[in-house]
């Protein structure tokens, strides 16, 4: 596995840790100021020692019950977390497609894919995160109609939670440790990458080549229109890119051949990359 999983694996967590700890905090409030909450039959003080016998703070106000906006909160979180999974999935389950298959799930030797066609190698992995995210983002709504307090209390709040607080939290953690097993043996297939680069017979570095043009004195408009010519006869006329600018005239007039070729160089989109994962991936306290 590349240092691009292995880093992105080690700060995707790092970052739901933090998630998940400061929505702990949220969460973790208690009160007994009594019926509506006017400390009628108890002092402050005395839920205040309560509270920090539990770990606890006092809720700033509550009614009868503590305000749901914190638990909104914390199911929004889960859905957050779970979306960010989802969506790592999500793009494993493109790569490992047969027309693309730049990368996929670890396949064992015996493992089935599809019951009734042997070859196939489905991402049941990132389906099953795919699908439990659903369900988690769906809970998070269930605790923003919880804000909401019919006279300040009502058990349709609480019947509800019952559910979908328990079940958020098991299936994140569920979903969470699928996603570090399927980080940890992603198969990556670079060399496919490149054929399906070379697939566009070099349309992906036009922009490049806008660029250059418009670095000449070139109006970003006449530019376009020039890079665009030829781009259509790509796609229209299956030809080569490269070899179809080094043939136009009015391009050649302010690119020489050299010029055109340090376009199509991987290297120029490609340099700074180790410098942003550097950046974003630097070591930071767990």
């Amino acid at each position: 596995m590349g240092r691009s999983a292995k880093t992105l694996h080690s700060e995707a967590y790092r970052e739901f840790r933090e998630r998940l700890r400061r929505a702990r905090e949220t969460v973790a409030v208690g009160k007994i100021s009594g019926a509506v909450g006017t400390f009628a039959l108890l002092d402050p003080e005395v839920e205040e020692k309560v509270c920090a016998r539990l770990g606890l703070k006092p809720a700033p106000v509550s009614t009868q019950i503590i305000q749901r906006d914190c638990y909104a909160e914390y199911l929004c979180t889960l859905a957050i977390i779970a979306s960010s999974l989802d969506k790592f999935a999500l793009n494993i389950r493109h790569w490992q497609r047969t027309e693309v298959g730049e990368a996929q799930e670890r396949f064992t030797m015996g493992q089935k894919g599809s019951s009734a066609m042997p070859h196939k190698r489905n991402p049941i992995i990132s389906e099953r995160i795919c699908g439990i995210a659903r369900v988690i983002r769906a809970n998070s709504l269930v605790g923003l109609e919880n804000v909401a307090l019919w006279h300040e209390r009502d058990i349709s709040h609480s019947s509800a939670e019952r559910v979908v607080l328990p079940d958020s939290s098991i299936a994140l953690d569920y979903i969470l440790h699928k996603a570090t097993s399927l980080i940890d043996g992603l198969v990556v297939h670079p060399d496919r990458m490149l054929r399906n680069l070379q697939a566009t017979k070099g349309l992906v570095f036009s922009g490049q080549l806008l660029l250059a043009l418009t670095q000449k004195g070139i109006s970003r408009e006449t530019a376009y229109e020039w890079v665009q010519r030829s781009a259509m006869k790509v796609w229209d006329e299956n030809q080569n890119f490269q070899e179809l600018l080094q043939k136009d005239k009015d391009i050649r007039e302010h690119l020489s051949s050299e010029e055109i070729d340090g376009v199509f160089k991987l290297d120029t989109y490609l340099r700074n990359v180790d410098t942003i994962f550097d950046r974003v991936f630097e070591d930071k306290p767990q």
